[in-house]
């Protein structure tokens, strides 16, 4: 009999590179061995300086990802060995560069939380989001509480948290979990298309403005904005910077380097 595919698999179209969650008989499970894989890829994009934006989806129609291999999590010899495990939602915030979430089908437990774990988040009209994990008896570990609410407020977060029930694309985008919803046969197409105009923006830029997003969360404001100030401070003094002013002077588009 042949052997399921459960892989994470990394493409790249010019500065646009696409992480596959690729297990879909399995509705994109995670086992140890593909958090691993994810580990790698992330290593792999930070590492290449080619690629600008990328875009995380699940393959198959049907889920983007239902989190961990409720299977896999009997193998734990103990609590602190599954404490230590690989965190897949932790693995995406080490990204430098800005990703897209193109959640097909469901985003359930850890693939919610991956989903948080990106920059932004586009859906299919087919998707679902849940925090099932208080219908099994635990909750989530993977920043599951502290994203939802800074995502969608406190109370939403509650239904969420405390249900364990689904919400669907419509839902998720009146609540801001999602920026856009499409539909299933356009969302690979609108996720390259806007991981595209993002690539095509100064790189250094792009990833200062992505962590300086992330910091501010956890600032006061006057910190952040100090913060930003510095961050911005460097920016100005990029070559990119350089060809971003002369290009707006010559009225004709930039060619940024990453330089």
């Amino acid at each position: 009999m042949l052997k399921e595919p459960a892989s994470v698999d990394l493409t790249c179209e010019g500065p646009v590179a696409t992480i596959t969650l690729n297990r879909p008989a399995k509705l994109n499970a995670i086992t140890p061995a593909m958090a691993d894989q994810l580990r790698e890829r992330v290593s792999e994009v930070n590492a290449d300086d080619r690629i600008r934006a990328v875009v995380l989806t699940g393959a198959g129609p049907r889920a983007f990802c239902v989190g961990s291999d409720i299977a896999e999590l009997d193998s734990y010899a103990s609590p602190w060995q599954f404490r230590n495990r690989l965190d897949y939602g932790d693995l995406l915030r080490t990204l430098r560069k800005p990703i897209i979430a193109a959640v097909n089908g469901y985003a359930f437990g850890g693939g919610l939380e991956m989903a948080l774990a990106c920059d932004i988040r586009l859906a299919s009209a087919n998707a679902t989001f849940a925090a099932p994990e208080i219908k099994l008896g635990w909750i989530g570990g993977s920043g599951q509480s502290a994203l939802l609410a800074h995502s969608i407020g406190s109370s939403n977060a509650a239904v969420m948290l405390l249900t364990g029930d689904p919400i669907d694309a419509a839902r998720a985008e009146r609540w801001s979990l999602v920026s856009e919803v499409v539909e299933p046969d356009a969302l690979a197409e609108a996720a390259h298309t806007l991981a595209g105009r993002i690539a095509a923006r100064a790189p250094i830029a792009a990833q200062t403005a992505k962590a300086n997003l992330r910091a501010a969360y956890a600032m006061p404001l006057d910190q952040a904005i100090a913060y930003e100030r510095d961050l911005q401070t460097i920016c100005f003094a990029t070559a990119d910077a350089a060809e971003g002013r002369a290009a707006f002077a010559e009225r004709r588009a930039p060619n940024f380097t990453g330089n």
